[in-house]
């Protein structure tokens, strides 16, 4: 089903780009190695040059953006713009005349990529619309400034409107929370059920982003501190993005390698193996390429500054039923999140991680038709 205001999309890479960018990838100049950091495991000063290496080896001489791009075009998509801004969105239809209609909303460093392995086994029963943030994928290059959680949130309304959804129920991740939430509290009267993951990474913003409770145990207050310790040590990207994104942009838009280390180094981070470990390696390279072939390195980067900067705290108390989905988890995160216990839904596991869609896609699937069934 299209819209009017709606056009069909599908990806063409440039043949020309696929040359420059093996070009760059063999022309990379390397870090001089240093005695005693030869291990490619060692992720204690960031993602170890000989790792990065050997994924961007394997990236310039065996994998197939063509097989990938392929695959991808097997997702019926579309394009939109609203407020001047290009928007991508996947939408994909279920055969079933009665099903859900379902938006699902990603952050940083994701895509709608990261949903391949999800969106099989949700379409019996839902209708799925993922959107590109303003700034990510095709929905580049940026039109202005501005594009932060609020607006983007009025965009997907729209977007969903004019896909024929009225109502619906959303699903988020990352900093797709802070978009679901913004929705979800502008218009309570359409997102009938908002479905949040999260991980027990999340422990690391008790103190700035959530309260701590007030009953903790010595051993508790140890947990807590561990993570403070491992989300600051997390945090470089995250002041980089927030206040200097251009800087970091220039790198990112310049050199493949760059952009490839910036988002391998993420999955590393929010996950407890080697990135290609936690997700197939081509999985991986996938979704760096698409960042690399937008050039939305430098643009996603400015989602969060605008977010940042734009003097309003994200909302996230909608009056509308909710579900938390909690991978990786710990049982603090409960206590920290819904310390009231008036959550409608709350699952824990300690499987996958940030990135569950990838991660456990059955695992994630279930929990949604839990939640909404």
């Amino acid at each position: 089903m299209s819209h009017p205001t709606t056009t069909p999309f599908r990806i063409q890479i440039p043949q020309a780009a696929l040359d420059d960018l093996r070009n760059r990838l063999a022309a990379t100049r390397w870090p001089h190695p240093v005695p005693g950091r030869e291990d490619r495991t060692d992720f204690s000063r960031g993602i170890p040059p000989a790792y990065v290496r050997e994924l961007a080896e394997y990236w310039n001489h065996d994998f197939d953006w063509r097989a990938q791009e392929e695959r991808l075009n097997e997702l019926a998509q579309v394009t939109t713009t609203v407020q001047g801004q290009s928007f991508h969105a996947v939408h994909a239809r279920s055969a079933n005349p009665a099903a859900t209609p379902l938006l699902l909303v990603h952050g940083w460093p994701g895509s709608f990529v990261e949903y391949q392995r999800l969106l099989p086994l949700l379409t019996d029963d839902f209708h799925v619309v993922i959107p590109s943030p303003p700034g990510f994928a095709f929905s580049t290059p940026l039109s202005s400034t501005g594009w932060d959680l609020a607006r983007t949130a009025g965009a997907y309304a729209d977007i969903m409107t004019r896909l024929g959804y009225p109502t619906f129920a959303a699903h988020a991740t990352d900093m797709g929370t802070g978009i679901l939430g913004e929705l979800a509290t502008a218009h309570p009267e359409r997102v009938f059920a908002a479905h949040y993951a999260a991980e027990q990474r999340i422990l690391g913003l008790v103190g700035t982003i959530f309260p701590a409770p007030t009953d903790l145990s010595d051993p508790e207050r140890e947990v807590l501190a561990g993570k403070n310790t491992e989300a600051a040590a997390d945090a470089g990207y995250l002041a980089m993005q927030q206040h200097r994104p251009d800087t970091i942009g220039v790198a990112l838009t310049d050199s493949p390698v760059a952009q490839l280390a910036w988002i391998a180094e993420k999955f590393r981070a929010r996950t407890a193996a080697t990135p290609d470990e936690t997700v197939n390696r081509d999985q991986l390279l996938t979704l760096v390429s698409l960042y690399w072939f937008t050039r939305s390195g430098e643009s996603s980067a400015q989602f969060y500054y605008e977010s940042v900067h734009s003097g309003r705290p994200p909302s996230m108390g909608a009056p509308v039923r909710t579900g938390w989905a909690v991978f990786d988890s710990h049982p603090l995160v409960r206590r920290v999140m819904d310390p009231a216990g008036a959550v409608d839904h709350w699952s824990d596991s300690t499987e996958g991680g940030h990135f569950p869609a990838m991660e456990t896609p059955e695992l994630l699937a279930r929990d949604l038709r839990d939640f909404l069934r």
